[in-house]
């Protein structure tokens, strides 16, 4: 879990390195909706990860 956790704010910090690093509005626009989205996606990744554990153990509660 602390490996999970470690990735996703190293990924988090280069996204929104390169986030502010674009130069005109345009381009840090398009990059804060790419950040917005890979935070999405990371966060249902960890989430259908859980559930799939859950799965296994044959929790009553999928949902996590």
């Amino acid at each position: 879990m602390k490996l999970l956790k470690l990735i996703t704010m190293a990924s988090l910090m280069v996204l929104l390195t390169a986030g502010l690093s674009a130069c005109s509005d345009n381009k840090t626009e398009n990059a804060g909706e790419k950040v917005d989205e890979m935070i999405q996606d990371a966060g249902n990744a960890v989430e259908d990860a859980c559930e799939d554990v859950k799965e296994g153990m044959k929790a009553e509660d999928p949902d996590c």
